[in-house]
């Protein structure tokens, strides 16, 4: 593994038993792939201020406080990554596709419907143990 690892956060949204999964758009890194609203995290800027921003410029939408989920560590034939998960929940806002392809309310069930990035496995494996979860 290099020690060039890409650090990024990404946001398990949930709301009424469903969760948000956002399309990544046609000229990106895992193109088509579905996958939990999220991006780089920038220099200075801690993860939880990632999630913030990355789910309002993908999303138009303001969320809680961040709490930890879970912490990936993948490798990419042409990256590695770091990948860490909040659950949260949409406080303020309409979910609109600003920064994504497309969105969808998913119920853990339906998540084994979708094509995730090898990296997001285990967060859809366990979210799909859960199913009928409220919080």
């Amino acid at each position: 593994m290099s020690n060039n690892i890409i650090q990024v956060a990404a946001a398990v949204i949930e709301c009424d038993g469903r969760y948000l999964i956002t399309q990544r758009g046609p000229r990106t890194h895992l193109a088509g792939f579905w996958e939990f609203p999220g991006g780089k995290r920038e220099p200075g800027e801690s993860l939880e201020a990632c999630v913030l921003r990355e789910v309002y410029e993908e999303l138009g939408v303001e969320v809680t406080q961040p709490t930890p989920f879970m912490v990936i560590q993948h490798e990419y034939p042409e990256k590695e990554v770091e990948l860490h998960f909040f659950s949260c929940s949409i406080s303020q806002g309409e979910v609109q596709p600003l920064g994504c392809a497309d969105f969808r309310w998913v119920t853990p069930e339906e998540l084994a419907n979708f094509a995730f990035p090898p990296a997001d496995d285990p967060v859809v494996a366990r979210l799909r143990e859960r199913p009928g979860v409220r919080t």
